[in-house]
């Protein structure tokens, strides 16, 4: 590495360093105050304010969605985002640790932010609502946030530190059926049972299963399963998610999940109603040669990845959408013990918790060092391209 790329670096991690006592309020602050997808307006305000206070040009309310904004600091290309994300989960707050995502990544860019004038080009925060729930940055990407960006990152927290993350994508499924109420003991004959016919396709889904690619997952609940157990349900409904590696076979497991559906009502003469819901999370793409200047950064703050990275899905995230328009990665820094499962309310405790707040200042470093790196190094800048159009014509 050239020395002039090492002083660099020395002056981000500094920077975050100098930082220390600030962020760590920042991240529990926005722990204390959890914030449900698109209500997170004092988290967005929280740190649009901050990035405010440290040179950024702000501007809140950005791709029509209040609690989303956009920061820069800079002129040109190349353009480094960091992604926020600051949503909390219902019942358990922060359970996902959401509070070091936003906070690592608002320090990351005021870090690599000091050093942007002498290198040329712009550092970009993002505040990206609801990753939890609707897929906020679907509909951001949608409406252009993610144009002309020359790489995309974030750092999420878990139990171990890893580099590359497979997210599988993931379409999300509300259904109705419609029965008819009667009297369940006088009069049974009278209905039509709406429950049965959603009990029909929760059995057809879990026979399903057996038959489809391991990597895929299929789930769900019942939201409604009736009044009163001497009334025949006269309206049921459930929520399921459908995941796969790929969106190609996410698409065909679709139709074969309203093939379940439709037959819950043709067994019982219900009539069913499903929608999918308007944002679909891609699967995440992570681009090698970034992903590698970040394993090289995140080992110069003393962690490595010292086991092979599972191939088992961590779940599914909108940075997949991301990862599908330009070069991104989604790390993961380990804050809690490898048993402590994330969205729990234990790993909800962890990320208020000093080694949390260790990881969140580990990550910050290793972000703001690896965008040091894309700003700096023009062969990493085509090698990152270079990748992610061949992952391009993978997919075609």
């Amino acid at each position: 590495m050239p020395a002039d790329i090492q002083k660099l670096k020395d002056r981000v991690t500094a920077k975050v360093e100098a930082l220390r006592e600030e962020l760590i309020e920042l991240s529990l602050r926005i722990h204390a105050h959890p914030e449900l997808a698109f209500q997170e307006e004092q988290a967005s305000a929280w740190l649009a304010d901050y990035l405010e206070s440290h040179g950024f040009r702000v501007v809140r309310g950005i791709c029509d969605l209040p609690t989303a904004f956009r920061a820069e600091r800079g002129e040109g290309a190349p353009r480094v985002a960091l992604l926020a994300e600051y949503d909390a989960l219902a019942a358990i707050g922060h359970g996902c640790g959401h509070n070091i995502i936003a906070t690592s990544s608002v320090a990351a860019g005021i870090a690599s932010s000091v050093v942007v004038e002498e290198t040329g080009g712009t550092i970009v925060v993002i505040g990206t609502p609801a990753e939890e729930v609707y897929g906020g940055k679907v509909l951001m990407a949608r409406r252009g946030a993610f144009d002309e960006l020359d790489a995309a990152m974030l750092c999420h927290p878990g139990s171990r530190n890893a580099v590359y993350a497979h997210a599988l994508a993931c379409a999300e499924l509300q259904v109705e059926y419609f029965g008819k109420e009667a009297h369940a003991s006088s009069r049974p004959e009278a209905g039509v049972n709406a429950l049965d016919a959603l009990i029909f396709a929760f059995n057809g889904i879990a026979a399903l299963r057996q038959h489809i690619r391991g990597s895929a997952r299929i789930h769900g609940i019942i939201t409604d399963g009736g009044q009163a157990p001497n009334i025949v349900p006269g309206h049921a409904a459930g929520g399921f998610l459908v995941r796969a590696a790929d969106e190609e076979y996410l698409e065909e497991l679709k139709v074969r999940v309203i093939a379940c559906l439709e037959a819950g009502a043709l067994a019982t003469g219900a009539r069913v109603e499903y929608r999918w819901g308007e944002a679909q999370y891609a699967a995440m793409r992570t681009n090698s040669p970034l992903a590698e200047a970040y394993r090289s950064n995140l080992a110069a703050v003393g962690r490595e990845v010292t086991d092979d990275e599972s191939r088992r899905s961590m779940g599914s995230t909108d940075m997949g959408n991301v990862s599908a328009l330009l070069p991104a990665i989604h790390p993961t820094i380990a804050i809690a013990p490898r048993e402590v499962s994330a969205h729990s309310p234990e790993f909800a405790r962890w990320a208020a918790s000093e080694d949390g707040h260790r990881g969140l200042l580990d990550a910050a470093k290793a972000l703001a060092m690896t965008a040091v790196d894309v700003l700096v190094v023009a062969e990493l800048r085509q090698q990152m391209q270079e990748a992610f159009a061949g992952e391009q014509r993978t997919d075609a």
